[in-house]
């Protein structure tokens, strides 16, 4: 099977399980392989979290594969340290080959529900596949809640080139702006990340900037709380984790750049 049958199955299935999710996905045309795969990115994005068969998993595996192996993979040894265990990288998280990337996820906890939405969470559980919205559910049911800001969870990674997902939820900024108690929450996320890949015994992990984005964290002091808390940590503690600033626009490159004292 290769690369478009592959896809009309997956999007077959995806359409005939639930009526209610075919009509949502209405919009989409079926045409070209760039339109098919939007509507299978749409499709794994309405879809909650149940069980699928194991033809269907095989599939998509193997479709997520080449997929995700199609492009140019990033692994830490192709980046030069900024310092010691420090590394700046701009580029689609989902393309890093290292042993943890992290998710800025939201409360819910099982992965952006918006058909091809723009965001970390939404791509992250896309090339991933179903499995990580089983496990992340799997964990919010164990709990018994909403997960909550400053936290931060592990699981594997499935599809990505990455071995393990950690996912954070960040503070949200409203219209009364930052506040103590939120750059607080945001230190915390980046603690508990890392402190969860040292228990976890992972050598490297990479950041996206975690609150920025949807949840309108300011850039600037985004970024300084998160090269502070990453420094401080590997102080206090003699980490011996490499660690990635992930970003992805010219903004947050220009940013991290600054504060990290290199020259542009």
């Amino acid at each position: 099977m290769d690369q478009e049958a592959r896809l009309d199955y997956l999007i077959d299935y995806l359409l005939e399980e639930n009526i209610d999710t075919k009509e949502k996905m209405d919009q989409y045309e079926r045409g070209t392989a760039q339109e098919k795969l939007a509507l299978f990115r749409g499709l794994c994005n309405v879809r909650p979290p149940e069980p699928v068969t194991d033809q269907f998993t095989r599939v998509q595996d193997a479709f997520l594969t080449q997929w995700n192996n199609a492009r140019t993979l990033t692994a830490l040894n192709d980046l030069e340290a900024i310092e010691p265990q420090l590394y700046l990288w701009q580029g689609d998280i989902t393309s890093l080959a290292v042993d943890v990337i992290v998710n800025a996820a939201n409360s819910d906890f099982i992965g952006c529900t918006k058909a091809n939405h723009d965001c970390i969470d939404n791509m992250i559980h896309t090339r991933a596949g179903v499995a990580l919205r089983l496990a992340c559910d799997a964990v919010i049911k164990a709990q018994g809640r909403r997960e909550p800001m400053g936290k931060a969870k592990i699981t594997k990674a499935y599809n990505l080139p990455s071995d393990y997902v950690i996912h954070t939820v960040g503070p949200y900024i409203d219209g009364r702006g930052v506040s103590l108690l939120k750059e607080k929450l945001l230190a915390s996320s980046y603690r508990s990340c890392l402190a969860l890949a040292d228990e976890h015994q992972q050598k490297t992990i990479a950041f996206c900037c975690i609150s920025t984005g949807e949840f309108n964290f300011p850039n600037g002091r985004a970024a300084e709380i998160a090269i502070q808390t990453v420094k401080a940590y590997l102080s206090d503690t003699r980490s011996a984790l490499n660690v990635i600033f992930n970003v992805f626009k010219d903004e947050d490159l220009h940013i991290y750049r600054a504060i990290l004292g290199m020259k542009e």
